[in-house]
Formats: C-alpha cells, sequence, structure tokens
C-alpha cells in the first residue's frame, strides 16, 4: 500500500535528524538507511532530501563537512549538533505524544494503554 505523502510531510525532519544520531552520514546514504529501516515505506528524493538538510543547517540542528571520495568530488557529510540533538529529544517526544492519541482514537478509546 502507498501511503499519502502529507502524512511523511510534517516528519521528515526528525526522520533525517534520528538518522545522524548514530553517525554523521552523507545524502545518499541516508536516503538508503531511511528505505532500510522503513521496509522501503519511507524514499526521500534528493530533491526534497538535499532542501530539507540545507534548512536544519540553517537552524544549527546539523553541520556539513568534506571529504574526498572515490568519485570525482568530495562526498559532503552531515552531523548531528547539540542543538539539533535536543531538537530531536522534543520531537521524538511530540511525535510519540501524536502517535499514542492517533491509536488510542483508531482503537476506540477503550481499554489501550
Amino acid at each position: 500500500m502507498k501511503l499519502d505523502k502529507s502524512l511523511l510531510s510534517g516528519s521528515t525532519g526528525l526522520l533525517v535528524l534520528k538518522l545522524l544520531e548514530d553517525g554523521d552520514k552523507y545524502g545518499y546514504q541516508m536516503t538508503e538507511e531511511l528505505r532500510r529501516r522503513s521496509d522501503k515505506t519511507f524514499e526521500l528524493k534528493s530533491g526534497t532530501l538535499y532542501p530539507l538538510l540545507h534548512t536544519l543547517e540553517q537552524k544549527g540542528y546539523i553541520t556539513a563537512w568534506e571529504e574526498a571520495s572515490d568519485s570525482s568530488r568530495p562526498r559532503r557529510y552531515y552531523h548531528l549538533t547539540d542543538t539539533g540533538r535536543k531538537h530531536l529529544a522534543e520531537k521524538e517526544q511530540e511525535w510519540r505524544t501524536y502517535a499514542d492519541a492517533m491509536v488510542k482514537v483508531l482503537k476506540g478509546g477503550e481499554g489501550y494503554a
């Protein structure tokens, strides 16, 4: 089943920050890791990912650095900052509260803890 893209639109920043929580990654690596972790449910296109990375960098949630690669151009890696870690923790809690409330409503509100 294909998901409605509007369900993902408000969560892409959270997903990207979560991917960086366990270490620096470059763009393609992030898209592949997201695809793997979500069992191919979430697939970020580069036209979505790179503007998002730029916005996260402007907000101070991530920083970027370059390293030589096997290809002709250097690879750009992204790093989660302390500010980004704090923001990630807040957004994760916000998402958990939202998801728990959705499940309660979908299950009829009874007997769900």
